[in-house]
């Protein structure tokens, strides 16, 4: 830090004062005080730039954090479009091993599509999918999609009775819902409308 003009000539006063030949005299009491209220301004201008390092070097870490955090979720995250991509295949496949089986298809074609179907599904559970569970499960608008309500007296309310395609979870984030058909029950419905009253 440099010294003020003023402060220069301070410390040049009280040196040449030093330097006067002859018996020490005191200091003057004005210049103890002058020099007293030097040092307690020098003593906060060093608090406020410790302070200020302080916080500059907190504020450092938090960044580093924050980056290292990002950047973790981003490794984590990366593959989310091509696995998007990919969850087209097997729904693909999936509705081809449907259709074969209620076609009747020649059982090592059929077996063929399964094992297909099962690796890309090993693959992607390696990469930290999961489907959603999904029929007979209760309606959940944060991994379901309701795309149709049918009135089913047999089930409670706003269970899931169908799943029109299956939806996954990334890392347990969601990737994509899953589109249901919802059982309706005004019966079960108004009695727990009532009962909750």
């Amino acid at each position: 830090m440099s010294l003020s003009k003023e402060d220069k000539r301070k410390k040049a006063k009280v040196a040449a004062r030093e330097e006067a030949p002859g018996p020490q005299a005191a200091l003057p009491s004005e210049d103890v005080a002058e020099l007293q209220g030097l040092l307690q301004e020098k003593t906060r201008e060093a608090q406020e730039n410790y302070d200020r390092l302080l916080r500059l070097a907190a504020e450092m870490e938090n960044l580093r954090k924050r980056q290292e955090r990002e950047r973790a979720e981003l490794l984590q995250f990366a593959n989310e479009n091509l696995i998007k991509e990919l969850l087209s295949v097997v729904d693909n496949l999936e509705l081809a091993l449907e259709h074969g089986r209620q076609l009747e298809a020649p059982a090592p074609l059929l077996e063929g599509l399964e094992r297909v179907h099962q690796g890309f599904l090993k693959a992607l559970a390696k990469f930290g999918v999961a489907p959603i569970a999904g029929v007979g499960q209760p309606f959940d608008p944060a991994f379901h999609n309701a795309v149709m309500q049918e009135e089913a007296p047999e089930v409670p309310d706003r269970t899931v009775l169908k799943e029109l395609q299956k939806g996954y979870l990334l890392q347990h984030r969601l990737l994509r819902p899953a589109m249901v058909v919802v059982a309706r029950n005004p019966e079960k419905s108004s009695v727990e409308t009532h009962s909750t009253v």
